[in-house]
């Protein structure tokens, strides 16, 4: 594992990193990351790519992503408006990490799926 800086440690409950941990790995950041690791995209393309988030939900992930330092907005005084979205350096780091994970969770489906059905049935179903 790598060393960290002693001054932030996400375990504890005031630490700054929290918040960019969320952004990071909740569902739409996540995949919003994971998309723009190829390249730049436009809004719509993106959420094209993201299946099944909102507008909302991707403006509000962008922004967030943004401000962490993850992902840059280039809006071009065009007619219409053109506004693409990539990765920084720091964003293609995480994003590399978390596809890596993402990859790891697909892969891995079949067992997830059978120890969900162990579960249930021990359970009396679902």
């Amino acid at each position: 594992m790598e060393a960290t800086d002693p001054a932030y440690d996400a375990f504890s409950r005031k630490c700054p990193s929290r918040s960019t941990l969320e952004h990071v790995t909740g569902r739409w950041g996540a995949l919003t990351l994971g998309a723009l690791y190829d390249g730049t995209l436009r809004f719509n393309e993106l959420r094209r790519r993201v299946d099944g988030v909102s507008e909302k939900m991707l403006s509000q992930t962008l922004h967030a992503l943004e401000r962490d330092g993850l992902v840059h907005r280039d809006a071009r005084p065009t007619n219409p408006p053109r506004v693409d979205y990539r990765l920084t350096p720091l964003g293609t780091e995480v994003a590399g990490r978390l596809l890596a994970l993402i990859h790891c969770v697909e892969g891995r489906q079949d067992e997830v799926r059978a120890a969900q059905e162990r579960y249930d049935e021990a359970r009396g179903g679902r």
